[in-house]
């Protein structure tokens, strides 16, 4: 299936309170099953926000809580789901993007691997210490959330491993749009993928988040974006366009790692 039908939930959150969040996620899904969508990404910390001092309050494991409630929407609204929530492992608690199937519930789960010190993640979250690549109905797909854009070696990495996307949700606040919309970009080019990114909008302790969730294609152009309000965007992408660009223009073939000194 190289046709994939993905929605972005460019939704508001409220901080601290995932009852609220919850409710609009379930709405959000019902519109992106209405539109015939395989899969919907919703942004990061859709449940809590940035409300981090409440995060082991609201963290579950990853077969309870709130991660059981959407695996189960998963499942009854037969949708892909994808964006990142707060997990509780061990006696840890992780920022985790758990990739959810309507057949087989949670077929993995990102761990974000770089925590974003402006925003005081290290004070509350524990540090993933591994990629995800998961086999999916339409090609191989990866994770990564938020700050992890920045970080081109995650995204290489994704690309020498034979993925066609990067899943991205995100709360990427003014005033870096311009980074935002320019790293996308890269990362799709310099690797010949599709780079889904989804961000929030809305106002909350004391940042205010922009939208502009996107889509960039493996040559680099842009299939669409949102604005700065709650929007859905839904489109029909084609996963074999990696392997056209990549025949093309082989740039991951010709790489040279040993010269650079990776392996």
């Amino acid at each position: 299936m190289p046709i994939l039908t993905v929605s972005l939930a460019q939704i508001n959150i409220k901080a601290g309170d995932p009852r609220i969040n919850w409710a609009t996620m379930q709405e959000w899904t019902a519109e992106a099953v209405r539109r015939g969508s395989d899969l919907v990404v919703f942004p990061e910390l859709w449940d809590n926000g940035y409300a981090l001092d409440k995060a082991k309050d609201v963290a579950s494991s990853l077969s309870a809580g709130l991660f059981a409630q959407v695996a189960a929407l998963s499942r009854t609204s037969n949708i892909h789901i994808i964006g990142s929530m707060l997990e509780k492992r061990g006696v840890g608690v992780y920022n985790s993007s758990a990739v959810f199937s309507p057949r087989a519930g949670v077929l993995g789960a990102y761990r974000k691997i770089h925590l974003f010190g402006m925003f005081n993640e290290q004070q509350y979250l524990n540090a993933g210490e591994s990629p995800l690549t998961l086999d999916m109905p339409w090609g191989r797909t990866s994770i990564a959330i938020c700050y992890d854009l920045r970080f081109p070696e995650l995204f290489r990495r994704y690309a020498v491993d034979g993925s066609k996307m990067v899943i991205l949700p995100a709360e990427w606040p003014h005033p870096r749009l311009n980074h935002w919309r320019t790293l996308i970009q890269a990362r799709a080019i310099e690797n010949q993928m599709f780079v889904i990114a989804c961000n929030r909008v809305g106002e909350s302790l004391g940042s205010q988040y922009f939208g502009h969730s996107m889509i960039v294609d493996p040559w680099g152009d842009l299939v669409c974006e949102g604005g700065e309000s709650e929007t859905m965007l839904t489109v029909k992408i084609n996963t074999d366009q990696v392997d056209e660009v990549r025949a093309k223009m082989p740039v991951i073939a010709d790489r040279r790692p040993g010269a650079y000194g990776e392996k």
